[in-house]
């Protein structure tokens, strides 16, 4: 057991070696946001993906080339016409509490938890109206209208499946096991110290034989990146990500330490700033335009997160048969974007000002550097933004909750597909209170919704992307959201740690294959 090994006794075990420090076959990671709960069935907030996705598997993982390759689905396959997936369950399958896992838990999770509470499977299950248990190893989805993206969405880190046993008919938002999970995966949660670490073990009774090969998984929050990369240096940690620029540099230079990015990704990361529309003063375009004009995107990208591109598109260049050409463009011009804010009627004061807003984050180095450059380009068009950050939980309740935000910023995962985690932001079925990163601008666009809901079920591939792309020309049109970086995320380690990054869903994979030399 590692228990012995959780809390301040992490640290106890390490011994020094060369120029850092060895844990033995225990991976030190440092993450920079702590999470709020670890159930990635309810949402998709990043902090709890890298810890949940160890502890849970789900149905399908997915190789380098984006190939789906067997997890908790031994098997799988596709009637002809698209309406229905048979899914052959992995034999001796358990949680971590000893129940076996049988395909009541699938079913269960994708009917009560997937198509309710999570704000990407609220979309990319809505067309599966029946799931069969013909029995215990097999899964039969049946869906009223084709799903081509379905397989893309059944990896851990997007549709996490729960233990029906410790979920049914209990309130799933509040159940405790959100905060302490059973899963099936190589991991068993042992303990969350709040505001310092999680400890996970290894599953002995892990399916696949050979798996884990590590003994457990220490997550300590270092949400100063400086300090992380530090401790990387000093061996305090083995693994740590979103690296910026300057430190990938420096961190490269040290023989010891290796660094990559996760690039291509299972779920390509944007960073976009979004629009209370139910703001009266946000409801006129010409103000989101002059918006757009007055933020340099290129800065953003370049000068402060190092590691991205300027977003020029809600869909990602990395989905190159999806990325539409000739969009809407809003160069960064400080006149043209006083120009529309004139035009908009949003006349200065006497101090300069034409209107003040509040811009709602969850804090991070990052997060507090780009608000503050936007803050500062703003009110060269005399607008002006107050900054207000706060842990996730908050940026959570505040937006999606309370809708008690005028402007807000989040970073999301666009998935491999545009119905995966696109369409959640602009279908304007998708504005529910309390779902987290779901339509929280309440955009709703007719047309917008018949282009994506048609492009859903297309399955002539030529149709679905001209679909997608006059989808695109709209949004940044309408401009809800203002999309502005696309991120690569950098990963640094010790050169000890091995196969970090051996499957699409990169920090976000179950590990079972990751060893320390």
């Amino acid at each position: 057991m590692l228990l012995a090994l959780g809390g301040a006794s992490a640290a106890s075990a390490c011994s020094p070696r060369g120029g850092g420090q060895s844990h033995g076959r225990l991976l030190i990671f440092g993450q920079s946001m702590e999470p709020t709960q670890l159930n990635t069935a309810l949402s998709t907030a990043s902090p709890a993906s890298f810890v949940a996705s160890k502890i849970f598997d789900g149905l399908l993982a997915f190789d380098l080339q984006g190939r789906p390759k067997p997890q908790l689905a031994q098997s799988w396959d596709i009637s002809p016409d698209g309406l229905t997936y048979r899914f052959q369950l992995q034999p001796g399958v358990t949680w971590h509490d000893g129940t076996p896992f049988t395909s009541d838990d699938v079913a269960y999770t994708l009917t009560q938890v997937w198509k309710v509470f999570h704000s990407r499977g609220r979309t990319t299950f809505a067309n599966v109206v029946d799931v069969q248990t013909p029995s215990p190893s097999t899964v039969v989805l049946k869906l009223s209208q084709p799903a081509p993206y379905l397989l893309s969405c059944l990896s851990a880190s997007e549709s996490t499946v729960l233990p029906k046993h410790l979920y049914a008919g209990t309130d799933i938002l509040t159940n405790p096991h959100n905060v302490s999970p059973v899963g099936s995966g190589p991991f068993r949660f042992v303990r969350w110290q709040r505001g310092a670490e999680i400890v996970l073990e290894r599953n002995r009774s892990y399916w696949a034989a050979g798996t884990p090969k590590l003994d457990g998984i220490v997550v300590r929050f270092m949400p100063d990146s400086t300090a992380a990369a530090v401790a990387l240096e000093s061996g305090t940690v083995d693994l740590i990500g979103q690296i910026s620029r300057s430190e990938a540099a420096r961190l490269q230079a040290n023989p010891s330490l290796v660094v990559q990015s996760e690039t291509p990704s299972l779920s390509p990361l944007s960073t976009q700033f979004e629009f209370n529309l139910d703001r009266p003063f946000l409801k006129d375009v010409r103000v989101r335009q002059a918006f757009a004009h007055a933020i340099d995107r290129d800065f953003i990208a370049q000068s402060i997160i190092g590691s991205a591109e300027a977003a020029d598109s809600p869909v990602p260049l990395e989905l190159t048969q999806f990325h539409a050409p000739d969009l809407p463009r809003y160069a960064f011009d400080l006149d043209k974007a006083n120009a529309l804010l004139d035009q908009s009627g949003l006349v200065r004061a006497k101090d300069g000002v034409r209107l003040r807003l509040h811009l709602d984050y969850a804090d991070s180095v990052q997060n507090t550097r780009i608000a503050a450059y936007i803050r500062s380009t703003l009110a060269r068009a005399g607008i002006d933004l107050s900054p207000r950050p706060q842990d996730q939980g908050e940026y959570i309740n505040r937006v999606y909750s309370r809708r008690d935000f005028d402007t807000c910023m989040t970073g999301s995962g666009a998935g491999r597909d545009p119905a995966v985690g696109v369409q959640r932001y602009y279908w304007s079925k998708n504005f529910k209170r309390g779902v987290a990163f779901s339509n929280g601008a309440h955009y709703a666009n007719p047309e917008v919704d018949r282009l994506l809901e048609t492009a859903q079920v297309e399955l002539d591939p030529a149709k679905r992307r001209d679909l997608y792309y006059r989808f695109q020309r709209i949004a940044m049109t309408d401009l809800p959201y203002l999309p502005l970086a696309w991120t690569h995320n950098r990963v640094a380690s010790n050169r000890r740690v091995k196969n970090v990054l051996s499957d699409l869903a990169g920090l976000n994979g179950n590990f079972a294959g990751v060893d320390l030399a």
